[in-house]
């Protein structure tokens, strides 16, 4: 088995700004050599799972706006920076950037948490039209949908950092 230390190191940033669940699932058990994203990204959500709601709340809290203050600040985690990057957040028109500005200010008002979605393989468009959706949920509805796309995320980072497996 991998030393706890570098698996934290290397995974604990997988859940946005959350190490508790890399430590959870390591400290489980969960975790087996060879690494492969399947496997670790099963064990990690399992510990998201169990989370209480509070914890969740807090995981989805710590997630960036789309196109927010701390992407213009240059403020953003690495693979926050380079999934919206890839997304073309970082070349919004004024128009556009105004459009996610309400948008996301009206989503957290009404939810308590940032807008949360996997933009791999979408474009502003895409993501617009996710938002716009949405932000129609229920909170329970937006709450699941919002933590199902952070476990999609995590599992998009460990494809990066890992065998599929």
């Amino acid at each position: 088995m991998t030393a706890r230390g570098d698996f934290i190191a290397t995974f604990g940033g997988v859940f946005e700004h959350s190490p508790f669940i890399a430590e959870r699932a390591y400290d489980a058990g969960l975790i087996f050599v060879p690494l492969t994203a399947k496997g670790v990204h099963a064990a990690m959500v399992s510990e998201f799972r169990k989370a209480d709601a509070g914890e969740r709340l807090a995981v989805l809290r710590s997630h960036p706006d789309l196109a927010g203050r701390l992407a213009i600040a240059g403020e953003l985690t690495e693979d926050s920076k380079q999934e919206q990057a890839g997304a073309g957040l970082d070349r919004l028109s004024a128009g556009e950037h105004a459009r996610f500005t309400t948008l996301n200010a009206a989503y957290t008002t009404k939810f308590g948490f940032p807008f949360i979605i996997a933009v791999k393989g979408l474009n502003k468009d895409d993501i617009l039209a996710a938002f716009e959706t949405r932000i129609s949920n229920s909170a329970e509805e937006e709450f699941a949908t919002a933590c199902a796309q952070v476990e999609r995320i995590a599992h998009l980072r460990l494809l990066a950092l890992l065998p599929e497996g």
